[in-house]
């Protein structure tokens, strides 16, 4: 047996879980003992150097919390704001767990369900490095590209597999993945796949699972939605709330009352300092709109949204984070994909329609424990919703009046960066060439710049 296995207690094979969940068990990180470091959370060697050579060497509170119980197999519920650690959360114990085993083709052992394809590359980025130092594999399937290469990997005896849901039931339809032998499933941002509609189909995906493996769900609010979830298919899980549901401390928020024809001068004023900067509007055709006017005025932004391919999307955001484009233009896309380190302002280009996105895209800022500015603009016709929305996020603004010369705007965004000439085209072709280094240094590099997922 190899060093890991001493990691993973029997298997309770044969236990049916029950169709209500008994009375979880719960824990105050503030209360309970934590781990001080990987090794003391019971972290295997070599996940602890992988972790140490990607500069990681201490755990978040989230990760110290729960790893000691889901490395002895206990289901997990798990809170905590967004940029908290919780993937290293459920990547450590995944890695861990599987390491002593064997996987048939096209039967992976580890499951991760996220919501969007954004956030499976990057779940992807975070543990693929962990998983290959103990010898494992990691594919990534997600719609919106060839299903050909997914199932080729799938073929190839992936270990774990990180899926959207659609395009995972699409292949286990189609008979190109069976989900029998999965001893651990994880369900990350399970409160953004109610939001966005893939509770049923989540649902079926587990029901496909063993009912006695491990299963672990990781979000950033509890709700009602994602309570049903847990009561189903969780049996008895040590419940880990840990931080705030209100925007982090280190975040700073602006509520700037603007005049409507006023709104894309301030947006270029803000954008248009030396920092990075990530907007978000409601809808695509706006995402796409100002991403132009910010390019004819010398910024260099591209966009973000459903309506561009997966290719385009991914190169605009290696672009965003080469530092080739300082500037963002995104639907609420990007407000559970963008796990970028140095994003410097999140704006509000559009008030978000409710707290819970609020929180989730001012998330991209201010990151595990770095300083953030967030920026909501807002018409006068619209103060009321936005005050209600800011009172349910906790969040307590600093309130002004603005137009696009206004001295406050400079304060907030810095310097102006140097003006830069752009060609005339759509933004979405102004990206960098995608990296194109493969296999552990690549990954590790990926790693490196996620540290707080």
């Amino acid at each position: 047996m190899s060093a890991l296995s001493t990691e993973r207690p029997p298997a309770p094979r044969g236990r049916r879980r029950p169709a209500k969940l008994a009375a979880a068990s719960h824990a105050d990180s503030s209360l309970a003992p934590q781990a001080v470091s990987f090794a003391g959370a019971g972290v295997p060697v070599p996940l602890v150097a992988a972790l140490a050579a990607a500069g990681i060497t201490a755990p978040f509170p989230i990760q110290a919390a729960t790893l000691p119980d889901a490395l002895a197999g206990r289901d997990i519920l798990g809170r905590g704001q967004t940029g908290s650690g919780k993937t290293l959360g459920f990547a450590i114990p995944l890695a861990a767990r599987l390491a002593d085993g064997y996987t048939s083709a096209c039967r992976p052992r580890g499951l991760v369900l996220v919501p969007t394809r954004e956030l499976a590359s990057q779940v992807h980025a975070v543990l693929a490095p962990l998983a290959e130092s103990v010898g494992l594999s990691v594919a990534t399937i997600y719609g919106g590209v060839p299903q050909k290469p997914q199932v080729a990997r799938l073929r190839d005896r992936a270990d774990i597999v990180v899926a959207c849901p659609g395009r995972l039931a699409d292949l286990i339809e189609q008979g190109h993945c069976h989900l029998g032998d999965v001893e651990i499933s994880v369900l990350d941002e399970a409160d953004h796949m109610a939001d966005l509609g893939f509770l049923p189909v989540v649902r079926r995906l587990l029901d496909m699972t063993p009912p006695d493996g491990q299963r672990m769900l990781f979000s950033a609010t509890l709700d009602a939605a994602v309570d049903v979830l847990a009561r189903r298919f969780m049996n008895r899980p040590a419940h880990y709330d840990v931080g705030p549901a209100e925007a982090p401390v280190t975040m700073v928020h602006h509520l700037l009352t603007v005049a409507p024809a006023d709104r894309v001068g301030v947006v270029t004023a803000l954008a248009g300092g030396s920092g990075r900067s990530l907007v978000f509007t409601r809808t695509r055709h706006a995402a796409r709109r100002l991403a132009r006017q910010l390019i004819s005025s010398g910024v260099p932004a591209a966009e973000l949204h459903g309506d561009l391919s997966q290719g385009v999307r991914e190169r605009n955001l290696a672009s965003f984070a080469a530092g080739a484009i300082r500037v963002i233009v995104a639907t609420d896309v990007a407000a559970r994909g963008i796990h970028v380190e140095g994003i410097d302002l999140v704006i509000h280009a559009d008030p978000p329609a409710e707290h819970k996105a609020y929180l989730h895209r001012s998330g991209r800022t201010a990151r595990a424990g770095a300083a953030g500015t967030v920026i909501t603009l807002q018409a006068q016709a619209q103060a009321a919703g936005v005050r209600a929305l800011m009172r349910k996020a906790g969040v307590i603004p600093l309130t002004a009046a603005v137009a696009s010369g206004s001295p406050l705007l400079r304060s907030i965004a810095g310097e102006p960066a140097a003006p830069v000439t752009l060609p005339t085209v759509p933004p979405a072709a102004i990206v960098a060439a995608p990296a194109t280094g493969r296999g552990a240094a690549a990954l590790s590099a990926g790693f490196r710049g996620r540290r707080g997922r």
